[in-house]
């Protein structure tokens, strides 16, 4: 089984994290996907996280009828923030006929060398990389088990969703029904 490991905040998830996870599903040669919630990204500021539990059921509420796409919580029982090295690590062992592959917005390239142990990723993982707008190039590409997948760039973001709620205005088609519902009964973002 090969499967993709698209990590996120998913604060809150939106289509474009759908579409990218249902385009890697199947438009590559990947069985599924899974969206692995974050409690705590290390690059990202954690004061602005809705409880990683509210994040996780979301995620579940918005994929529940695709049977490409899975959501995991394994980094919720992991030291915080979360390291993507530990995480594949984890994941290797508990599941040791799976092959794992990162998936990755081209944005994050030139952070990578950054990650913590990021070349024992490249040398047991294999990284697809999803063209994202603006991204500055890397050399990252050149190395081995790096490829390109040409799926659609969608210019949407939970940063740009939130201030949508903040300010009262229409989220409709940005996000799944559901999760829209559960925004509006819980009063989240506001």
């Amino acid at each position: 089984m090969r499967v993709g490991l698209l990590f996120g905040s998913f604060n809150p998830i939106h289509i474009g994290h759908l579409i990218l996870a249902n385009f890697m599903a199947t438009n590559t040669d990947l069985d599924t996907v899974w969206l692995v919630v974050s409690p705590q990204n290390p690059f990202k500021p954690s004061n602005t996280l809705l409880h990683e539990f509210d994040r996780l059921h979301m995620v579940s509420l918005a994929i529940a009828d695709n049977p490409v796409l899975g959501v995991s919580n394994i980094e919720f029982s992991m030291p915080k923030p979360s390291y993507t090295i530990d995480t594949l690590t984890y994941l290797q062992e508990k599941y040791p006929s799976y092959e794992f592959v990162l998936l990755m917005g081209e944005d994050n390239l030139p952070l990578f060398p950054k990650w913590k142990n990021y070349e024992s990723i490249l040398q047991y993982h294999k990284v697809y990389v999803y063209p994202r707008s603006g991204s500055i190039t890397s050399e990252l590409p050149e190395m081995p088990g790096v490829s390109f997948v040409k799926a659609p760039i969608l210019d949407i973001s939970a940063t740009f969703i939130r201030q949508c709620i903040k300010e009262e205005k229409s989220i409709k088609y940005l996000v799944p029904n559901e999760v829209e519902e559960y925004i509006k009964v819980h009063k989240l973002y506001q």
